[in-house]
């Protein structure tokens, strides 16, 4: 389908004010609005929406990417039964933290509450496999929107099955290295995404993290074990860049690390929290909008490909949609534009 971007664009066409249905477009957006093991902040379950209000204010014309919007881009409806079972979820999840924080005797009950919640996300991360799966069959690139980081372990089991056989890499922008096994006892834990992944029988042939500031010794530990994990810690990039080395440099070091096929996994709070203050678990530090955008065209300067992504933890702050501050879902649309412009431009190469 030709679009006509001089044209007035309506409320009632999809992500970014775009026209395309699911069949016409080639890139397609799961939003998942899902929040259950969230421990601190609130409201990433509306990510999906707020960033979907947000986008149609973005020009589609792109200095770096061009028309790659010509190619399509849709955004799924909404699984209210996913968010309404999110809800209910999160209550229940909610009040076993508070029964360990209090140190509750009730063992029982505990046990109780961390199966069905674990049952639940389980339920979750298959709706997102199998939808997944089925659009990477049908020729799709899938982008991913969040809801917490547990969200998108359906969507790599999705692209390591459909790429079997082929070397990928997960490429991690995150504040946290996501390598806590259970975290508060939640099998797939906003927290555990990437232990999952790589304790799993569909890890990448490596998972490549950035601007990782907030972990524990046990998560230390296990990166120190792998060599199929590679790390740059937010201190020791900005040391080296205190003493000199450029940014250009450093994009070209962690490029290197990387297969030509690249999986990108989002988590605001990878930036300073400037950027997106009211995701879930802001830490101070972290990367500005500029120098991800950069490394995004170092990976397509390099000739790698983006083979699918996901963007998460974009948040309300616990606000309802419509009493929301429109900012941090300003900043994820804008993110998820660029992602899903580089993705196409990058399978462009031969």
């Amino acid at each position: 389908m030709k679009f006509d971007p001089t044209t007035t664009v309506s409320s009632e066409y999809g992500i970014f004010g775009l026209p395309f249905t699911e069949e016409e477009a080639k890139v397609v957006l799961v939003p998942v609005p899902w929040e259950v093991t969230t421990s601190y902040g609130a409201g990433t379950s509306l990510g999906p929406a707020l960033i979907r209000q947000a986008s149609e204010q973005i020009d589609l014309f792109d200095l770096e990417t061009g028309k790659a919007y010509e190619n399509g881009y849709h955004m799924q409806a909404q699984q209210e039964w996913l968010l309404k079972l999110n809800n209910e979820m999160k209550k229940k999840a909610q009040k076993l933290i508070g029964m360990v924080t209090d140190l509750s005797d009730d063992t029982k009950k505990m046990d109780e509450i961390r199966k069905e919640v674990n049952e639940a996300s389980d339920k979750m991360s298959q709706w997102v496999y199998e939808n997944c799966l089925s659009l990477l069959k049908k020729g799709k690139v899938v982008g991913l929107v969040g809801g917490d980081h547990s969200t998108p372990l359906g969507n790599l089991r999705a692209h390591s099955e459909y790429y079997k056989g082929q070397d990928w890499a997960v490429l991690h922008i995150d504040a946290h290295a996501d390598l806590r096994k259970a975290y508060q006892g939640f099998t797939q834990s906003h927290a555990s995404i990437m232990y999952n992944l790589m304790t799993s029988d569909f890890k990448p042939t490596k998972l490549v993290q950035l601007g990782i500031r907030d972990f524990c010794e046990e998560e230390f530990d296990f990166i120190q074990s792998r060599d199929d994990i590679k790390t740059y810690f937010d201190l020791d990039i900005k040391k080296h860049l205190l003493q000199g080395q450029t940014w250009h440099e450093f994009c070209g070091s962690l490029v290197h690390e990387l297969p030509k096929n690249v999986y990108l996994s989002f988590d605001i709070d990878g930036l300073d929290p400037v950027y997106c203050p009211r995701t879930g678990t802001p830490v101070i530090g972290g990367l500005s909008v500029d120098q991800v955008f950069y490394l995004f065209s170092q990976l397509a300067e390099a000739g790698k490909k983006i083979i699918g992504f996901d963007l998460n933890e974009v948040s309300t702050g616990g606000l309802p949609l419509d009493e929301a501050d429109e900012w941090d879902g300003n900043v994820g649309a804008r993110i998820l534009y660029k992602m899903c412009g580089w993705a196409m431009k990058t399978r462009s190469h031969p």
